[in-house]
């Protein structure tokens, strides 16, 4: 069978719908990640993102996409008011109730309490963590990086801590996350277990394996 040939011109014809879940299907596996956000007067936040991506090890930074800016927004403007948010990976034990954070919900109603999620404090940061999340990070904002061309942002912060049982971090510092079963989606409404088929040694041009 032929393989089918979809041109950028074409995509402009797709229902909404169905463009959304092909170009977000054809970037693959994506983390799932819940980020806590509370605003100046304690009102908490708490929003479901899969852009999450490592941007260096030494500062420790991660970052990710703000979509633009419409009706609602929460997550950024919280995040700018303060300076703090929290990333918090999501498990299988409660996948669904993660999922119905990216509703639409007015600004004064909390996603912890729609979708029966615990806020946590810890340390005395001053964001709420997800108390059923077993891998939590602190993070505070240290840039904005603006993209014009589809008015979205790229938010970057530094890692102010971690929380994780120790069970699953491992004598070489990597994070077992099939130990604690996290998720990953593909698509905007598809999620998967993760599984671990390989460990592999650092990669060096005069050790290759074959």
């Amino acid at each position: 069978m032929e393989p089918v040939i979809i041109t950028h011109a074409a995509f402009a014809a797709y229902e909404r719908i169905y463009r959304a879940n092909l170009i977000n299907s054809i970037s693959g596996y994506k983390p799932a990640m819940l980020i806590g956000t509370q605003n100046p007067h304690g009102q908490t936040n708490l929003a479901i993102f899969s852009s999450l991506v490592h941007l260096g090890a030494n500062p420790a930074l991660l970052g990710f996409i703000q979509r633009p800016l419409g009706t609602s927004g929460h997550t950024y403007f919280n995040i700018k008011d303060t300076g703090y948010y929290t990333i918090n990976h999501v498990h299988e034990n409660f996948l669904t109730q993660a999922h119905y954070t990216s509703a639409n919900f007015n600004q004064d109603v909390s996603e912890f309490t729609a979708c029966r999620l615990t806020p946590q404090y810890l340390h005395h940061f001053p964001a709420p963590f997800v108390q059923e999340s077993h891998l939590k990070i602190a993070m505070q904002l240290v840039d904005e990086v603006p993209i014009p061309y589809n008015n979205t942002r790229l938010m970057i912060g530094k890692i102010a801590f971690l929380v994780l049982p120790p069970s699953c971090l491992e004598p070489n510092g990597n994070v077992n996350l099939q130990q604690v079963e996290d998720v990953c989606i593909s698509g905007l409404e598809n999620y998967h277990r993760v599984t671990r088929i390989a460990s592999l040694p650092y990669a060096k041009p005069d050790e290759l394996p074959w």
